[in-house]
């Protein structure tokens, strides 16, 4: 057990809010009125390639308000990202998006970019898929060199088609491809998890799931958390959030989530619907949990 007491200092709760017409301008006064202690961000259109430059003064207040919040903020790469691509032309466009996402994220002072692991498509051999990911993904991670760099936070998904990384368990092979980068780390998704077959709503699933991935990956690289509830049953293979404490993970794990030595520290957003209202619903409940 942890002894740090809960709280901010422990697990900051906060979650993803939208920056259309401005990181500081929209952004900030969203992440107040939900409550936000932590924030995610896009910072180009997440189904598209386009590589926005950014506004300076939008970037310089959007610092300044995270810090004076004490507020840490990540970077959610585009959805299109795939280190694992058969199509040659998506894998050029995925290390362009990712150098983007990644630029910006020291530009905004982002902990973290957090980017899903993709998949082996057109029938390749996952071998052959994760060998594309030393190649093409490792030299981004070298190009981290400055101190104020973002971490590369990888999100297994949810298990659908011929995922690289569903179960903590393939984290494994794709941190040995990316040699286990000190800059490499882990962002997990509940709701994932839960669709991949990790059962976290069973008795002691979210103990025995955060072990494996200490087991699998070692100590201090979970470098957040996307607390997010699942309109479907374990292991539906399906990416469908519900708000926390109303779909079929349930209120419990998520309390458990505050209570494991490798979650100190780290800071849960939820990607949960409802819009403005139930999103600061949301973060109201993970408080209740973390400081109950």
């Amino acid at each position: 057990m942890n002894d740090t007491p809960p709280g901010p200092g422990r697990n900051p709760v906060g979650g993803h809010i939208p920056v259309a017409g401005g990181l500081a301008k929209v952004g900030l006064p969203y992440a107040r009125a939900m409550g936000a202690e932590a924030v995610q961000v896009f910072v180009a259109n997440p189904r598209g390639w386009a590589t926005p430059p950014g506004s300076p003064r939008q970037d310089e207040e959007f610092r300044a308000g995270c810090a004076a919040g004490a507020i840490p903020a990540y970077v959610h790469a585009p959805y299109l990202i795939n280190f694992g691509s058969h199509t040659g032309a998506t894998v050029e466009k995925s290390v362009e998006s990712l150098r983007h996402s990644l630029r910006r994220g020291r530009e905004i002072g982002a902990r973290g970019v957090v980017v899903h692991t993709g998949s082996a498509t057109g029938g390749r051999a996952r071998a052959a898929a994760l060998a594309q990911v030393h190649e093409r993904l490792l030299p981004l991670l070298e190009e981290l060199t400055h101190d104020d760099d973002p971490r590369l936070l990888l999100e297994p998904t949810a298990g659908q088609g011929a995922s690289l990384c569903s179960l903590v368990a393939d984290l494994g092979p794709y941190f040995d491809a990316l040699e286990h980068h000190p800059r490499l780390g882990v962002c997990l998704d509940t709701c994932h998890l839960f669709a991949a077959g990790h059962d976290l709503a069973g008795p002691g699933g979210v103990k025995q799931t955060l072990d494996e991935l200490v087991s699998v990956v070692g100590t201090g690289r979970l470098g957040l958390i996307h607390a997010n509830d699942s309109k479907d049953v374990v292991g539906a293979h399906k990416d469908r959030h519900e708000n926390i404490g109303s779909g079929h993970i349930g209120l419990e794990p998520f309390a458990e989530l505050f209570r494991h030595p490798e979650t100190a520290g780290v800071p849960l957003t939820i990607e949960t619907p409802g819009g403005a209202e139930g999103h600061a619903a949301d973060v109201a409940r993970l408080k209740a949990l973390r400081d109950g």
